[in-house]
């Protein structure tokens, strides 16, 4: 039974004390592939550096709309390059987050949609992060069609999935499932054909129920599986198969 954790940011520095040691244990834990995901071009060479020397760890790249402040019109120019040289798997984590009043959104649109273009010219599918803004993306994605890819931590709705499901796109899940007052979020997972579901950590970030202090890592993925075949009365088996084949095939794996 294998399993792909198909989002984490585990270049972040605070693994640089234990990342050997938490491969180690994933490659133990049967998970066979993590996708490792950029968010700024200033950490894109020490993300690929870092993909290079594991054969768990495959690298996406983008320019994330929560740090706008830092993306310059040349990262594009680069990010278009790398994916030539350096063939990451997907461009991400990319998007559109219009949680806070003063994010810019015209801003935001622009360079997603660039960015869009890149992953439309190098047949790669994209990472969407996406926060108060499914009705948008599913517009832009409507105009500037991508080989499709996985809306990361997807909170949206019924009828949002489906326009997702008929752009090639299926649906990243995390920790947050196990949390028991997240009840729309674990209702609209149960309730999602299998065939639309990854596995995901967001590692450090998104940590499980039991571990709100705690620094997420993707050797939690197992955790995260338990809970999504209790919620959905399927087998771990089953779905460590559907969704490990989902992201092999979004994400073309081996």
């Amino acid at each position: 039974m294998n399993l792909i954790d198909s989002h984490c940011h585990l270049d972040f520095q605070t693994f640089d004390v234990d990342r050997a040691e938490i491969l180690a244990h994933c490659q133990q834990l049967k998970i066979s592939h993590i996708v490792v995901v950029g968010v700024m071009a200033n950490t894109w060479q020490r993300l690929l550096e870092l993909c290079d020397q594991s054969d768990l760890l495959h690298p996406a790249l983008g320019l994330h709309p929560l740090f706008m402040g830092e993306h310059k019109a040349e990262h594009l120019a680069q990010l278009k390059s790398l994916t030539l040289t350096s063939r990451p798997v997907a461009i991400g984590e990319i998007g559109l987050d219009f949680y806070l009043p003063e994010h810019d959104k015209q801003a935001q649109i622009d360079l997603f949609t660039a960015q869009l273009n890149i992953a439309q010219q190098a047949e790669l599918p994209v990472l969407l992060h996406v926060r108060k803004a499914h009705d948008e993306t599913i517009s832009l994605l409507k105009k500037h069609r991508v080989v499709g890819g996985i809306v990361h931590a997807f909170n949206g709705s019924l009828q949002q999935a489906e326009h997702y499901q008929k752009l090639g796109f299926v649906f990243g899940i995390g920790g947050v499932i196990t949390h028991t007052k997240a009840t729309r979020l674990r209702t609209l997972f149960s309730q999602l054909p299998l065939s639309s579901i990854v596995l995901e950590t967001d590692a450090p970030d998104m940590p499980l129920s039991e571990m709100q202090d705690s620094r997420n890592t993707p050797e939690n993925i197992p955790k995260i599986l338990a809970e999504l075949a209790s919620l959905r009365s399927e087998s771990e088996q089953q779905i460590a198969t559907i969704t490990t084949d989902n992201a092999k095939r979004i994400l073309n794996l081996k």
